[in-house]
């Protein structure tokens, strides 16, 4: 028996309509109501994540007072739920107007049965990316990822590399682009580790001139240089018995490489200025946006320290690689900033959507959240738009409208998802997806899907 997917209430008072959507959606636990009395009682019922609206509702079926009515009180009694707004092809006015109120998207009639699912089934799956994102805020005072909103594949297996290094001592390298998180995770590798208790301790390398990283890193003795008036401990010795997070390691000078190289071989180090050794216990994570492999073939990094600091080698992928987290951040971004800046923005135009999923996020999240605060600042709506974004060039193929393409790749995406979930099981891969082996195995030779 195949799992329903959701709650959606359709409101529309046409009983012949009514048997026709109920048919459409039978995927789904379709709730009907027939006026706004009814449809308010359903919605405290059952909580609907979706609901189609008919604009002509008794006793108005010829305008849209009823239709406009429940729309309101639907926002404002639950304002995560995704409103289609079904109208007739000669009041597009009207249904333009229910956008603005914060209706998700609207479908002029006649109904079409493929169209019309298709708009329900993307609106079932922004509610349910929205949900994930509140429940990873809700959690994230007890999670040691605090701050990585993901859902995808790819940064699901990173949390969990992540999870199983992080007991150990190995020295992790981080390597990425700008922006894709590379000292949050370093943070939670602390965190998830026996030395949480104890400091985390960042420098950037890149960040610091060449003549002052020296001290910064190993301190000072008292008289060692102009200027060294007291004794000062470097960033090494004050993160003992903790973990130190070098960032941007491809930037550390040449010279001070050998003399980092001597500190994780033998876990002393010197102050400047000083000829004591001082023992240090301390878990070194670094990071870096550049391919060190490159660096050291033109001798620009040691392959001997590359080896230290990379005794376990983490590759983040950018935003564009990662499925559905484009979406899931934005939302986050726009929640946070609206209560920032005293604003009652709380979703994106159905174009602004798209836009958000074509566009290619050169600067990954730190781009996005940029983008996202500026467009809630100057925005007077209820939603962002894609203008307000002011993304250029967006992928548009990533947007086809073809209803066989669209299927196609839907599909594609499921059952290429579902075998990775289940190491290519496909017994489990069919149960996952709800359908029986034989179908499974007709969808994969249908898109050319080998194992």
């Amino acid at each position: 028996m195949v799992k329903k997917q959701g709650v959606l209430l359709v409101v529309e008072d046409d009983i012949g309509i009514q048997s026709q959507l109920r048919w459409c959606f039978d995927n789904h636990e379709v709730v009907i109501a027939g006026n706004r009395q009814e449809a308010i009682k359903q919605l405290r019922r059952y909580e609907p994540s979706v609901v189609t609206l008919d604009m002509g509702l008794p006793p108005d079926p010829g305008g849209t007072t009823e239709g406009l009515l429940i729309l309101e009180k639907v926002l404002s009694l639950a304002p995560h739920t995704k409103i289609i707004v079904v109208t007739g092809n000669d009041d597009r006015e009207s249904a333009v107007r229910a956008i603005g109120l914060g209706a998700y998207d609207f479908y002029l009639k006649p109904i079409d049965a493929d169209i019309l699912s298709l708009i329900v089934n993307r609106a079932f799956r922004v509610y349910e990316l929205e949900e994930e994102n509140k429940r990873l805020a809700d959690n994230s005072n007890q999670s040691p990822f605090d701050g990585l909103i993901a859902n995808s594949p790819e940064m699901l297996k990173i949390t969990r590399t992540v999870e199983k290094v992080a007991p150990t001592n190995v020295s992790i390298l981080l390597e990425g682009e700008s922006g894709t998180g590379k000292e949050v995770l370093a943070k939670a590798l602390h965190d998830l580790s026996p030395r949480s208790k104890k400091s985390f301790v960042a420098i950037n390398c890149a960040a610091i001139p060449e003549n002052l990283l020296e001290s910064e890193l190993f301190g000072y003795e008292k008289g060692a240089f102009t200027g060294a008036v007291k004794q000062t401990l470097g960033k090494i010795e004050c993160a003992n018995e903790g973990t130190l997070f070098l960032d941007e390691i491809g930037d550390l000078p040449f010279a001070l490489q050998a003399k980092l190289l001597r500190f994780l071989q033998e876990r002393v180090i010197e102050r400047v200025g000083g000829r004591k050794e001082i023992p240090i216990n301390v878990r070194v994570v670094c990071a870096t946006h550049q391919k060190l492999s490159d660096m050291i073939k033109t001798d620009a990094f040691r392959e001997d320290l590359y080896y230290r600091l990379a005794e376990i080698s983490i590759l983040i992928p950018p935003l564009r690689e990662r499925d559905g987290d484009a979406v899931l951040l934005a939302q986050t971004f726009v929640e946070k900033f609206s209560e920032q800046h005293g604003k009652k923005i709380k979703a994106f135009s159905k174009d602004a959507l798209q836009a958000i999923e074509g566009y290619a996020w050169p600067g990954n999240v730190r781009e996005m959240e940029n983008k996202i605060k500026r467009a809630v600042i100057m925005s007077d709506a209820k939603q962002i738009t894609v203008d307000e974004l002011e993304l250029d060039g967006v992928n548009q193929s990533l947007m086809p409208f073809n209803l066989r393409e669209i299927r196609e790749q839907a599909e594609r995406k499921a059952v290429t998802r579902a075998l990775s979930h289940v190491n290519n099981n496909i017994a489990h891969a069919a149960e996952m997806l709800g359908v029986s082996r034989p179908t499974l195995y007709d969808l994969m030779k249908k898109l050319n899907i080998t194992l």
